[in-house]
């Protein structure tokens, strides 16, 4: 674990960055599988590549701001709360599949906020 902790925000930003880049590549076979509009699935591609992005940005510094260490914390945290909302949204839907996504995306990015929340500190100073 000390060497996933200390690497976080490239684990982050990869998960992000490809997650988005696979949505957005195959989102017109995954749409329907999820009983989605494609669009919907565009859209959920283009909020992981943003905030891929962002936390590109920041694992790419040698030093980090640690207001931005903790918005990045803060944001994965509130998107994990999405991902749960989502999920439970679409198992009403009968979307099994979409909401084992969702649940499965909001644990993964519920523990990435918890451990840049708790390491924020040596985060920004590039430990």
């Amino acid at each position: 674990m000390p060497f996933i902790a200390k690497h976080i925000l490239w684990v982050d930003c990869l998960g992000a960055l490809l997650t988005g880049i696979l949505l957005a590549a195959l989102s017109g076979h995954i749409a329907p599988i999820y009983n989605l509009p494609q669009s919907w699935v565009i859209a959920h591609a283009c909020v992981h590549l943003a905030y891929g992005s962002f936390s590109l940005s920041l694992a790419v510094r040698r030093t980090r701001p640690i207001g931005l260490i903790s918005t990045l914390a803060i944001a994965n945290a509130a998107w994990a709360v999405l991902c749960i909302i989502f999920a439970a949204r679409m198992v009403e839907g009968d979307s099994v599949l979409a909401a084992a996504h969702f649940l499965i995306e909001g644990i993964y990015v519920g523990t990435l906020g918890f451990i840049e929340w708790n390491r924020r500190e040596n985060l920004a100073k590039g430990e």
